[in-house]
């Protein structure tokens, strides 16, 4: 292997070569603190020389270099440039806003302009937005998590340069053109220390090399995401054979874009582990790579990335039910699916993953689909939602076996691995007695609102199971009932303590227009409107005279034991 290292200067970096992000780096990801620091240490506090550690690269042709470490700063650097050439553009110098032009892209060679850094991953959104001295000829709505980060980081820069020059703007003991002479002077002066920032500049031979180096340097501390060292040795793996065309690249990209595109909270790195574990041998996320590292090679490298590329399919359909078109008949799995994020419960993901590849193969039935997620849905519910029991990594590894399980087993024997599931998520349930007490602590009201989507998950399941028998065939459509406090929050008829009265036996679901008229009226007001409605009531509401703190806490209990022995028996 041929290294060699020097100290440069960032002006030095920029002047002397063009820079490429290859195929295995992973895409810009800093934040507002990241930038913040950056620019506190190399800009604020510093007098100039500041050195800003390493930048590792590999040679692709005589001028032109792969970046392996230090992307995100050269990025973030490019960024601030680009700041400061549309400041001085904007204080009328445009000249120095050309000079500053310079640093970001200059002609080759060939006498042709080209980009100093040139990135396809955020290509055309940097290019056109950052790097362009002229105005975007491209929408600027960044359309992949990297663009929102290149944006907001961009926004922030130009946001800490502005407030440097509207301190200036301020004063009123100077002149317009002493105004203008000191703005000039504080763009050139950060410009300068951007510039002046120093590097150790390690140059490798070649893009092998460059591998070896970057997986060195991000598995001894470095903050790079399991998924990235993960891209890194998949290209490794599947070298593309056109310069044109680079497949796997496209593969990773593809799935990368399905898995962040959720607004639910989605990531490469969980879905990998939850990937791997339905499907290979226990591990932590933090080993994950080296288990990875020990089975995928060349020779299974492209199976393996096809697989990537299905699973994030499947995996955000799961964990994010409006990316499915589901069908009627798929109803009851959609709802389970729901209720699962609800509770906000992770260790059964590697299950759900392959029950519902299962599924999409044909190698399941719907109804051992539903029967199996329903089981899951029921045990969380009273394990986790209810009774906050520890978790140990006990569960992860029985969901994880039992997902492993289910995939490797021929048509046969895939019943005997849901059953099995279901009857240690049985012998693993508290008693009821702990399940009632706990229940008894879950609250809404207009103070206690942190439960609400839990407390009308319960609502909506105790309504359905036990009103289906009253029901004339008119479907219920849950999402829009609201939740209605049988003793008012404001109810002076009576002393109830606001801790009472959000508790499950004083609530009911109806419609909003029904719940807007009955306001804060008394329970003597209210109980004759419910039973002149299609509301449900069960007899502890229906046979009451009177409604009282006694009455909330013993309907409370008695929904519990029924929730428990029926509602979510499996």
């Amino acid at each position: 292997m041929n290294i060699s290292s020097i100290d440069k200067t960032i002006r030095t970096v920029l002047k002397s070569s063009y820079y490429k992000i290859p195929r295995f780096q992973r895409p810009y990801s800093w934040d507002r603190e990241h930038i913040e620091d950056f620019w506190n240490d190399s800009i604020r506090e510093s007098s100039g020389d500041y050195f800003i550690g390493s930048m590792v690269v590999y040679e692709i042709t005589e001028d032109t270099f792969g970046v392996v470490d230090g992307q995100q700063r050269l990025t973030t650097i490019t960024m601030l440039l680009g700041v400061i050439r549309e400041a001085f553009k904007n204080i009328g110098e445009d000249s120095l806003a050309k000079g500053t032009q310079g640093m970001i892209e200059r002609k080759d060679l060939d006498d042709q302009l080209n980009y100093v850094l040139q990135t396809e991953s955020s290509y055309p959104f940097f290019h056109e937005n950052v790097q362009k001295f002229d105005l975007s000829d491209v929408s600027e709505i960044p359309a992949k998590k990297e663009e929102e980060y290149i944006k907001k980081g961009y926004d922030y820069l130009m946001t800490l340069v502005n407030k440097e020059l509207d301190s200036i703007d301020k004063s009123t003991t100077i002149s317009d053109k002493e105004k203008q002479e000191q703005k000039v002077k504080t763009l050139k002066d950060i410009r300068d220390k951007i510039l002046n920032l120093k590097v150790i500049y390690i140059e490798l031979g070649n893009e092998d090399d460059a591998y070896i180096i970057f997986e060195t340097l991000n598995t001894r501390g470095k903050d790079l995401r399991v998924s990235d060292l993960v891209k890194n040795h998949l290209t490794k793996m599947l070298p593309k054979k056109n310069k044109s065309v680079d497949l796997s690249k496209d593969k990773w990209t593809d799935a990368r874009t399905i898995i962040e595109g959720s607004n639910a909270d989605l990531n490469m790195d969980s879905f990998l582990h939850h990937f791997w574990l339905s499907k290979y041998e226990f591990t932590t996320q933090k080993k994950l790579f080296k288990s990875l590292k020990q089975i995928v090679n060349k020779r299974n490298a492209k199976t393996f990335l096809n697989d990537i590329l299905n699973e994030t399919r499947i995996y955000r359909e799961t964990l994010d039910t409006s990316y499915r078109e589901w069908k009627n008949e798929e109803e009851d799995v959609k709802n389970s699916l729901q209720a699962l994020s609800i509770f906000r419960v992770k260790q059964q993901i590697p299950m759900l993953l392959s029950v519902m590849r299962e599924y999409d193969k044909g190698s399941l039935k719907l109804k051992r689909v539903k029967d199996i997620i329903n089981a899951i849905e029921c045990f969380h519910f009273i394990f986790t939602a209810v009774t906050s029991q520890r978790s140990s990594g006990g569960i992860s590894f029985m969901y994880a076996f039992h997902a492993r399980q289910l995939d490797q087993a021929d048509q046969n024997n895939k019943t005997k691995a849901l059953d099995d599931l279901k009857k240690k998520l049985r012998d693993k349930l508290p008693s009821k007695d702990e399940f009632v007490a706990n229940f008894l602590e879950l609250n809404y009201s207009s103070v206690y609102t942190k439960e609400k989507a839990l407390i009308k998950y319960i609502l909506t399941k105790y309504d359905n199971f036990y009103s289906k028998q009253t029901q004339t065939g008119t479907a219920i459509h849950y999402e829009l009932m609201t939740i209605e406090h049988v003793f008012a929050e404001k109810d002076n008829s009576k002393t109830i303590d606001i801790s009472d009265i959000g508790k499950i036996g004083n609530l009911l679901l109806m419609d909003e227009s029904l719940n807007g008229k009955l306001g804060n009226k008394p329970f003597s007001v209210k109980k004759p409107v419910y039973l002149n409605s299609n509301v449900y009531l069960d007899d502890e509401v229906k046979n009451a005279t009177d409604w009282t703190k006694e009455s909330i806490i013993e309907r409370t209990e008695l929904i519990a034991e029924k929730l428990f022995d029926s509602v979510f028996k499996f």
